[in-house]
């Protein structure tokens, strides 16, 4: 509580996107990045969702411009990014394509709400997008890989189609043909969040608190909690993460942390 801080009174419990220094038992954010934490979420629910619930709505919704009966291919489906794009794809009417590299990643994906995930390890992403919306392609890529992806999300993206980058997993672009894109007439953009200012991290919490916080609140939406770990566990916390076993968010806790 600063010097003209008004939102939040002590006692008051609330999840925030922050700028760094996370990993801690306390932590300075500002007040326009604080979200309450939705009634019946534990607190480590509601840590799960301001990075990820963010990233996806500044990502797919702002920039990517989804709208209700369009179909969004999302790679990682099972990520903790990919678990929250798909069920808010959903929440606001969506058709969901994933791709996932087993068959237990499939079918969470499939309870998590997509309508089709295809196990890139045995699939062509492009192949199946294109089979299963008819020949027509995706009208939203959600991409975290890049390398050959880049290339690959162009052809399966529908005319107009809007890519956003995420992520740069497996590096710069290659072997791209630019003229994809300009026949198709696709936008391709991103963003990260850290480097944004404090009034454009304050626009996206308004909008989530508008439109995804009331779904949270009903139930409607739970972010999806694969392992919990402690503070001082970090490192397994990571390695985890680093395996890509996980299917969903990996939280870290503090002893002194009420997670109820």
């Amino acid at each position: 509580m600063g010097k003209g801080a008004a939102r939040f009174i002590v006692g008051d419990r609330v999840c925030a996107l922050v700028a760094g220094g996370g990993y801690a038992e306390y932590c300075v954010v500002h007040e326009s990045s604080a979200l309450p934490v939705p009634r019946g979420l534990s607190m480590v629910e509601a840590a799960a969702l301001p990075e990820t619930f963010f990233t996806v709505w500044a990502n797919v919704f702002q920039r990517g411009k989804l709208k209700a009966g369009e179909t969004v291919l999302i790679h990682g489906g099972s990520s903790g990014i990919g678990s929250a794009a798909t069920m808010l794809a959903k929440a606001f009417g969506a058709i969901v394509l994933v791709t996932v590299g087993s068959e237990e990643k499939r079918e969470a994906c499939l309870e998590l709400g997509a309508d089709f995930a295809i196990n890139y390890h045995t699939q062509d992403f492009v192949e199946e997008t294109k089979k299963f919306t008819g020949g027509k392609g995706a009208d939203v890529i959600v991409d975290i890989v890049a390398g050959d992806y880049v290339a690959r999300n162009y052809t399966a993206a529908a005319e107009n189609g809007r890519i956003v980058q995420i992520g740069v997993q497996n590096g710069p672009a290659k072997e791209l043909n630019l003229l994809t894109m300009l026949t198709k007439r696709l936008t391709h953009t991103g963003s990260t969040l850290r480097s944004r200012s404090v009034p454009e991290k304050a626009h996206i919490a308004q909008e989530l608190e508008q439109h995804v916080w009331p779904l949270l609140h009903q139930g409607k939406l739970r972010p999806r909690i694969f392992r919990v770990f402690r503070l001082e566990e970090a490192a397994k916390a990571h390695a985890l993460m680093e395996s890509g076993m996980h299917i969903g968010k990996i939280v870290l806790t503090t002893a002194a942390m009420n997670t109820t």
